[in-house]
């Protein structure tokens, strides 16, 4: 076969101003000084990809919260674990947070920093002699208060947050559960039986635990129904929580209430496949945005809340 000589004198083009591009110099960075405020610095992000997602992000929960819509905050038990239980207390203060859902792992860092002022064992060190998981208070002291909960028909949420609040343990104000309690907020918790070390102790009540963490979800279930034009944030929660959440607003739709309009965000240090799917896409499709914000929750949180407290100010 013969080739063929291409004339390129021939070529069709077009002016580069006719022609729409996707990056443009007016979006760029602005140049910084190093004594910007936390708003300043956020006007001068460039207006690309996740810098653009957070500044929507921000924009959707004070416009959420200026209209008296609800948001909610899901969580893993990590999110605890980096230190950023005082910045979602300074949001359910402000009144910005109307709820909060956790897996069950969650009640277990948040207690036993409430006890005893540390938590997070070093699981490799105590899997070969069968010592993980074995702390006693830990054991003990949250099965109780999930018997003893359960007993008086309460979610396991506020059966663990009295127990804190009211026992005075000596770093209840640090406790999520605990100070939620006495502000009479909600907080559910979406128990696996099996996946937390309690499940292994003797106190251990499968039916207490299986009753209340259920009563927590039909609460959460009556949360997710008042979200229309609100926004829910997944923040670290990789697998219970995106379920939980997917069931929630299918639920609530089906008995008949609107839950539309609504901005749904991811936040973890991966891309999973249910946060996308079950948090971002389904319960936005049609009606709604979803977003997702790849990166440590130890930077990224507290950069999300110092900019709607900065907003709050304006």
């Amino acid at each position: 076969m013969d080739n063929i000589e291409l004339d390129k004198k021939k070529l069709g083009t077009y002016p580069l101003a006719s022609r729409p591009s996707k990056v443009s110099i007016n979006h760029f960075a602005g140049k910084l000084t190093g004594r910007e405020r936390v708003g300043d610095l956020l006007d001068k992000l460039p207006g690309f990809l996740a810098a653009d997602d957070l500044k929507n992000i921000i924009s959707a929960i004070i416009t959420a919260f200026r209209q008296q819509r609800s948001i909610l905050l899901g969580m893993g038990a990590h999110v605890i674990k980096v230190g950023l239980t005082p910045l979602i207390l300074q949001l359910v203060e402000k009144g910005i947070l109307n709820g909060i859902a956790l897996n069950g792992a969650g009640i277990i860092h948040d207690f036993e920093l409430a006890y005893a002022g540390h938590t997070s064992e070093e699981v490799a060190a105590g899997i070969t002699g069968g010592d993980f998981g074995m702390a006693q208070e830990t054991g003990e002291l949250l099965n109780r208060a999930i018997l003893l909960g359960d007993r008086e028909g309460l979610g396991l949420g506020a059966a663990v947050g009295r127990m804190i609040w009211e026992e005075k343990l000596p770093n209840r104000e640090m406790s999520l559960l605990g100070q939620c309690y006495r502000m009479q907020i909600p907080v559910t918790v979406h128990v696996a039986i099996g996946t937390d070390i309690i499940h292994m102790h003797a106190a251990a009540d499968g039916a207490a635990i299986g009753r209340s963490s259920f009563k927590d979800f039909d609460k959460f279930c009556g949360l997710v129904a008042q979200l229309e034009g609100g926004v829910y944030i997944n923040l670290g929660s990789a697998v219970i929580l995106p379920e939980v959440f997917l069931k929630a607003i299918s639920l609530a739709r089906n008995l008949g209430h609107k839950v539309d309009n609504l901005t749904t965000v991811n936040m973890d240090f991966n891309r999973h496949y249910r946060p996308f799917e079950n948090v971002v896409k389904r319960p936005t499709m049609g009606s709604g945005q979803g977003y997702q914000l790849i990166g440590h929750h130890e930077i990224m949180f507290p950069l999300l809340v110092a900019g709607i407290l900065a907003q709050l100010e304006e």
